[in-house]
């Protein structure tokens, strides 16, 4: 995937930097050159590199840098700076409003995963409180229909289509306008995709476009295509009114970084890349946290916007106040498995946290863990009120084992493993007791108790190394100190 491959590159670029003894002219190329080889590999246009490159050292003139100055600093913010110049179209697109009626017409290449980024689309829109609905007008693909169908049905979005209907135009606007009625506050419109860009596809696109008015018109782009993208990008926007695109297939090879970079070019604004099949694979495309995960300095903010999705408010307190007492149950282990499910793929939410790189998890990896996890829930749920809420390990003795085992059609040998995983979080837990939970309000409280000599006790030791030691660990603890976010999810900070 993009993050994991390019990100790896960058951050391995960076991080031999920052081991440079003296920051001299040729730890400076040396770096430069690892990132130009990083981005040329992910199809990235030479032109815009070579820019990148010469702009940077610019920037970064380490003759005229007095003696105090920070290098490692001024040549980091000057990459980041750069990259995000490279990615940023300079331009906002059109943002949907709930109860207000909205229409989106989706448009794109056929096999660029069209029909499936609509939904998508709809389904994160749905978790954010919209209501959508989905109105198949593609007429030229057999079973797109059906496949549009299958996928609504699974995300609970109503939608609207026809096996009978063979005009596009006439099924996208009784599908509008039929929504309207229903007052869905986003409806959107799948048109159909060729294989080549022929003019009957901007025929079509165009009338569709008239007849139903869209307040946004989406292309949707397969990344495998690199920096042709702009060619593809450019011809959509002269047949109507391109306002976003969404890059899709970014896990699947190299050259994501060239798609994105070379949309940009023609000032279309990236709003969300898909990175997997699944309904939760489909990730904001926010040019600053992006390019702060690529160079492994995460992005606390959308970690936190994460954390806030499936932690309720009203239990965060009280999560809070039981890691405090250091009291582990497996019933906790149980809501905190469900939490972390809820959070979406496991890699896209370790890029967010600084320090740590999508390699970590190697692919195929990742599957396992959550096919782990949803093994010992099922243990879990067959286990009593007094085993899920009991600290008391002696508890669970061996004919306790063998009918969990039983009631939840696993080996005994699974559910031993389970309980063993359960003693190691609690080992881990209970070296938080004792954590002074914050008064309401007081925003500094929290990071003098939460220290990173308390965290260094709990992180596993090739984690707290990823990170940086305790050097790094203090910078993240700081950064996490003077996020609001992550204050008011322990209950601090202005409600």
């Amino acid at each position: 995937m993009v993050l994991a491959e390019l990100g790896g590159s960058i951050s391995r670029a960076l991080q031999q930097m920052s081991n440079a003894t003296i920051i001299d002219e040729k730890v400076l190329n040396d770096c430069l050159n690892e990132i130009t080889r990083a981005l040329l590999q992910s199809d990235v246009q030479f032109k815009l590199v070579r820019d990148m490159q010469t702009n940077i050292k610019k920037i970064v003139n380490l003759d005229d840098l007095a003696a105090g100055h920070n290098k490692r600093k001024i040549i980091q913010q000057a990459i980041f700076n750069e990259l995000c110049k490279m990615l940023d179209p300079g331009k906002p697109s059109f943002t949907p409003k709930k109860s207000k009626p909205s229409v989106v017409m989706f448009v794109g290449l056929q096999g660029s995963g069209k029909t499936t980024t609509c939904t998508k689309y709809a389904y994160y829109h749905q978790k954010k409180g919209f209501k959508p609905a989905l109105v198949c007008a593609d007429t030229f693909r057999a079973g797109a229909f059906d496949q549009l169908k299958q996928n609504a049905t699974k995300a609970k979005i109503p939608f609207y289509g026809s096996y009978m209907e063979s005009d596009p135009v006439k099924i996208a606007v009784e599908g509008v306008e039929r929504f309207k009625k229903e007052n869905c506050d986003l409806i959107i419109v799948d048109t159909s995709g060729r294989h080549k860009q022929e003019v009957a596809l901007f025929e079509e696109m165009r009338q569709v476009s008239e007849a139903t008015k869209p307040d946004l018109v989406i292309f949707v782009m397969d990344s495998s295509i690199g920096q042709a993208a702009f060619d593809q990008a450019q011809a959509f926007k002269q047949s109507v009114a391109v306002g976003a695109v969404i890059v899709t297939k970014m896990d699947g090879h190299a050259k994501g970084g060239g798609a994105l970079s070379a949309v940009a070019a023609t000032k279309s604004p990236v709003i969300f890349i898909g990175t997997g099949e699944h309904m939760d694979e489909f990730e904001v495309f926010d040019v600053k946290p992006f390019v702060s995960r690529l160079l492994g300095m995460g992005d606390l903010s959308g970690f936190m916007d994460k954390i806030h999705e499936v932690v309720p408010m009203d239990q965060q307190p009280e999560l809070l106040q039981k890691l405090s007492e250091g009291t582990f149950t497996v019933r906790i282990m149980y809501e905190q498995f469900q939490n972390i499910l809820k959070m979406g793929p496991i890699n896209q939410v370790f890029s967010m946290l600084p320090g740590f790189s999508s390699e970590l998890m190697p692919k195929g990896s990742e599957k396992e863990s959550q096919a782990k996890i949803k093994r010992y829930m099922t243990i879990m749920d067959s286990m009593t009120n007094e085993e899920l809420d009991s600290t008391n390990p002696k508890l669970m003795n061996e004919s306790r084992m063998i009918r969990i085992a039983r009631g939840s059609g696993r080996q005994v040998r699974e559910v031993v493993e389970m309980f063993e995983e359960y003693k190691r979080l609690a080992k881990i837990w209970s070296k938080m007791k004792g954590l002074k939970i914050p008064k309401k309000g007081d925003m500094s409280a929290l990071s003098r108790n939460m220290n990173a000599q308390h965290m260094s006790k709990v992180l596993p030791p090739q984690m707290l190394k990823q990170i940086g030691g305790m050097g790094g660990l203090q910078n993240l603890m700081k950064q996490m100190g003077s996020n609001k976010d992550m204050m008011g999810m322990f209950g601090g900070g202005d409600k």
